[in-house]
């Protein structure tokens, strides 16, 4: 049997080893995005761009996931290349994202600290690391160049004047950037390569779920997937955290010119090409059965045709709204008030193991509340969050917040889980979960276009308030809402195939003798009716 073609004999499989393999793989590469993701919004802010251009930039990049994520995935089910996604993603990411350090700030004035003192330690100050405010910097050299002008310059000869408005107008929109200020053709440039990382590196995701789950779907061991999901997040807290505390105990400036901020990226391309043997030889199947987009489709319909999956649906959306804003300038916000890499790694490692305890208390909680209701609490925990953030006054002010993301993000994504169960059909539940996972990323693209605008026009502070506001005012509707929803739950045959076999005998034999009853009452009652005809 050809192992390439997705033909697995049940002796070949070993759960525990594809468990091992699938949360190692999922530990060390959410440990490499958490090095740098987190952090890159206050890259883009220290090389000079503006809220609203980070925004934008941002914006995009969670839009080409929301589209390029199923298309790729498709395709490579399609023609069976699920490993060479895999494997591109991982080296093609890595390489994507050292492009950006080759890009220069648009002020010389955005350094990280003074140039001409190498020798300042980690004690230094987080004030004196970026002379830059909420808005952006103000570009000093506002017409020196990104692009070489070696693209624009001729000689001053008849001829070569003739041939150089054919040559501009051939290069297009790299000649069009030598007219723009340096602090656009910075955004350009960033959003090119950003796009150019984010097609890469989105296909990652599908493709390494979906090979991992038919993989133990085939070994009828489907319910162990979740487990691998836990090392994830672990990963993400080892990531930030340990970056973080590294990055702060740099001096100021690690070479000459070379801001300690260029760690993170070099961190996430070393723990890309650690990943890179486990991409190879991680356990992968491929069911030709099973048609991805017919069921992504089928799982909208199921979303559409419930009331209450809708609301959920929508609750997502103004969750991934509210995410954009705390995800691209919540450490802004930290920065202004003194916050320092070790502030902000530390912070964001402990709303991330806050986020994975609520499983741990989830059995309690759901007692006590119905989905609908800790859906509605944790929207209310993710705006007292955003409220909190625009009151920080000091360098560790953010850190008390972080324990209610065991309420806000833990409690919401447990709540969209129960409420997959409870509307999707037979197979259906990742599908469902799917359709809400995209739709926080439409919530974070939109929400990212809108944050930046908000931001750059009236500040960080009233952009969290007016977040935390829409957050409360939709987690007071929301219960009224299900109310008034009718309430359609479909009958879920994963869980009667996992009931007791003899409970499942008594209840078939019942409904074998109600069939057996009602066609003996049809029977009596149609020759009846043929007797009284026939009188």
């Amino acid at each position: 049997e050809k192992k390439g073609r997705g033909l697995i004999s049940i002796k070949q499989i070993d759960v525990k080893q594809a468990l091992a393999m699938a949360g190692s793989f999922n530990f060390l590469c959410s440990c490499a995005k958490a090095c740098l993701l987190p952090f890159l919004t206050l890259y883009f802010r220290q090389l000079g761009l503006t809220p609203a251009m980070t925004g934008i930039v941002m914006g995009t990049k969670h839009f080409i996931t929301l589209v390029w994520s199923p298309v790729v995935s498709l395709l490579s089910k399609h023609y069976n290349k699920r490993r060479v996604v895999i494997c591109g993603s991982v080296v093609f990411s890595a390489a994507a994202a050292l492009l950006l350090l080759l890009i220069p700030p648009a002020d010389v004035q955005t350094q990280t600290c003074n140039t001409s003192d190498l020798s300042v330690g980690p004690t230094q100050s987080p004030a004196d690391e970026l002379l830059v405010n909420s808005t952006g910097p103000t570009a000093s050299h506002p017409t020196r160049p990104l692009v070489s002008q070696s693209f624009v310059t001729y000689p001053h000869n008849t001829l070569a004047d003739t041939k150089s408005p054919k040559e501009e107008s051939s290069l297009g929109f790299l000649s069009s950037l030598n007219t723009m200020d340096a602090q656009h053709q910075l955004f350009f440039l960033i959003l090119i390569i950003m796009c150019v990382w984010e097609a890469v590196s989105a296909p990652l995701e599908w493709n390494v779920d979906d090979g991992l789950y038919e993989y133990l779907d085939f070994a009828d061991a489907s319910d162990h997937y979740g487990s691998t999901r836990v090392w994830g997040v672990l990963g993400a807290a080892c990531g930030v955290g340990g970056t973080g505390l590294l990055v702060s105990q740099l001096r100021c400036l690690i070479a000459a010119q070379t801001p300690r901020s260029v760690v993170h990226f070099y961190c996430y391309a070393g723990l890309a090409f650690l990943v890179f043997p486990l991409a190879i030889s991680l356990p992968l199947y491929l069911n030709k059965k099973r048609d991805r987009t017919s069921r992504l489709l089928k799982a909208v319909q199921l979303v559409r045709g419930s009331p209450r999956a809708l609301l959920c649906a929508f609750t997502t959306l103004l969750v991934g709204v509210a995410n954009s804003a705390v995800d691209n300038f919540l450490l802004w916000q930290m920065q202004d008030h003194g916050s320092s890499e070790l502030h902000m790694g530390l912070s964001l490692a402990l709303a991330l193991l806050s986020q994975a305890a609520f499983p741990l208390m989830a059995g309690r909680v759901s007692k006590l509340l119905s989905p609908g209701r800790i859906l509605a609490v944790g929207a209310a925990s993710l705006g007292l969050q955003c409220f909190y953030y625009s009151f920080l006054w000091g360098a560790w002010a953010a850190l008390p917040a972080q324990v209610l993301n065991c309420f806000s993000s833990g409690a919401i994504w447990w709540a969209v889980k129960l409420q997959c169960e409870d509307v999707a059909t037979l197979a259906a539940e990742r599908s469902v979960g799917r359709v809400y996972s995209l739709s926080i990323h439409l919530g974070s693209g939109l929400g990212s276009f809108a944050g930046g605008f908000v931001a750059q026009s009236i500040g960080l502070t009233w952009l969290f308030r007016g977040v935390a506001m829409g957050l409360m005012v939709w987690s007071a509707c929301l219960p009224l809402l299900q109310w008034k929803a009718p309430h359609q739950r479909r009958i879920n045959y994963s869980r009667l195939l996992a009931a007791d076999a003899s409970e499942a005998s008594d209840s078939e034999s019942e409904q074998e003798r109600d069939w057996l009853d009602k066609a003996m009452e049809n029977d009596r009652s149609n020759n009846n009716n043929e007797r009284r005809v026939n009188h």
